[in-house]
């Protein structure tokens, strides 16, 4: 396991849509390794693997004592009638923070390093984070 260097906006792998992991191999474990250990740090909420130069779709979150991760994950529900409007920090623009609206509510699904089913949702912090690491992963910075 490695903290990884966060990549900087301006590296073109932020804004290049992550390829989908089709074989959990001995690269995805040690990817999913360093994004748990990498995102536990103070002030860390979420992580994506372009983030640290791996073009798969993965992130790793740190919220509220909880840290867990999601291979391929995918948005499937946000709430259509309750947003939030606060300022949105990323990691990949250290320093600056932008006014963000984003659904109150979020739940992604993708899977674990087992192939076994995973769902995260969550309310408030989760669900920006949750929303904010999928754009990550589709190369919005």
């Amino acid at each position: 396991m490695a903290i990884r260097e966060i990549r900087i906006v301006g590296d073109p792998v932020l804004r290049t849509p992550c390829d989908p992991i089709t074989d959990v191999d001995a690269r995805v474990r040690s990817l999913v390794e360093d994004l748990l250990e990498t995102v536990d740090m103070d002030g860390r909420a979420g992580l994506a693997a372009n983030q640290i130069g791996v073009n798969l779709r993965a992130f790793s979150w740190n919220i509220d004592d909880e840290i867990g991760y999601v291979l391929n994950p995918v948005i499937v529900a946000t709430s259509k009638d309750e947003y939030q409007d606060d300022d949105e920090g990323c990691l990949s623009v250290p320093g600056l923070w932008y006014p963000t609206h984003r659904s109150w509510y979020a739940r992604v699904e993708g899977t674990d390093l087992d192939g076994e089913p995973v769902v995260v949702e969550g309310t408030g912090l989760m669900a920006r984070c949750l929303q904010h690491e999928v754009d990550h992963l589709d190369g919005m910075l």
